[in-house]
């Protein structure tokens, strides 16, 4: 059994045993880029090739039914590629299901996308849902794929998720990135308590939406069994500032 000491204020937590994070790098908006001007400049491939040759231990990518970034056509591409995991993410529409069953990723990440969503806003209700989540999870894991539900800090949401047979969640932490850039530190504790509730029930533990290279170090240092993040937007973003191979280094110094 792994024991916790916690030492307050939130700000000081710290844990006897410690995870090692993994990073995997969202390239939609690597896509987004291509699909502005058309042709195959920047080259997605090539940017999974990328992130990976720069320390990546992952490759997230979300395709949307519309394709207006990253494209079906993409996933199988990027396929040969990879050389860490491969994580796709997305609603389990049927199109999406007959994709991720083709391709049979490390990792699929189930996410209650609207079609019209400009991003993902929310996580599953996953009591509402459970019924369908646990025939999409249990295809999933007969296929051999690692399944991930996305979901909100809400605890009874971690129990749901665990009724479905996932083996892990993602914490969508949109919140926690707007409370933190706001000074408010608190905001860290229900990513806490979920973080532990699906470790006691046997689920890994995975977070991503709006962490950066702002908040990341706090989130990783308070969230304990944190497995895996998939940061995208901003990673790309700062890496327009500074580089792609030296934001991911900076993201891996933070994650160790």
């Amino acid at each position: 059994m792994i024991q916790l000491v916690f030492l307050y204020p939130v700000t000081k937590i710290s844990f006897l045993v410690k995870t090692m994070t993994k990073l995997s790098v969202n390239i939609n908006k690597i896509a987004t880029l291509r699909n502005a001007r058309g042709g195959n400049t920047p080259n997605v491939v090539q940017a999974a090739i990328n992130v990976q040759r720069f320390g990546a231990q992952g490759v997230t990518i979300h395709p949307r039914p519309d394709e207006r970034h990253i494209r079906y056509r993409d996933a199988y591409e990027i396929l040969p590629v990879i050389t860490t995991e491969y994580n796709i993410e997305g609603n389990p529409i049927d199109s999406f299901m007959d994709m991720v069953l083709e391709i049979k990723p490390t990792q699929v990440t189930l996410v209650p996308d609207a079609v019209d969503a400009i991003t993902s806003n929310a996580g599953w209700d996953t009591h509402t849902h459970k019924d369908r989540l646990k025939e999409w999870v249990t295809e999933f894991k007969n296929n051999g794929i690692r399944t991930s539900l996305f979901v909100d800090p809400v605890l009874s949401m971690i129990e749901g998720a665990a009724a479905t047979g996932a083996d892990r969640i993602e914490l969508y932490t949109e919140e926690f990135a707007k409370q933190y850039a706001h000074g408010n530190e608190e905001a860290i504790k229900p990513y806490i308590e979920c973080a532990m509730l699906a470790n006691e029930l046997d689920m890994g533990v995975n977070a991503g939406h709006d962490l950066s290279l702002e908040n990341i170090l706090f989130f990783k240092n308070n969230v304990p069994f944190l497995l895996e993040v998939s940061i995208g937007h901003a990673l790309i973003c700062e890496s327009l500032y500074l580089g792609l191979e030296q934001v991911i280094k900076s993201y891996l110094k933070k994650l160790i």
